[in-house]
């Protein structure tokens, strides 16, 4: 199936979760959230909630800075 992450096409395979790709993007273990479709998905769901064709994932990791 084809999602959009960050804006970006992947491929993935049927059933993939929102857990799978947040770890394909990035290794931080806090500051990191997920929103599909424009609806933020709590972290304790991203196991639970899979992914569907043409659905789209934004990552957002925090950034410390002066």
């Amino acid at each position: 199936m084809r999602v959009f992450v960050n804006g970006e096409p992947r491929e993935l395979p049927e059933g993939a979760s929102v857990a799978e790709v947040v770890a394909s993007v990035t290794a931080a273990g806090a500051g990191v959230a997920a929103a599909l479709n424009d609806e933020v998905v709590g972290r304790s769901a991203w196991e639970a909630t899979t992914l569907r064709d043409a659905d789209r994932l934004e990552v957002l990791t925090a950034v410390q800075g002066g």
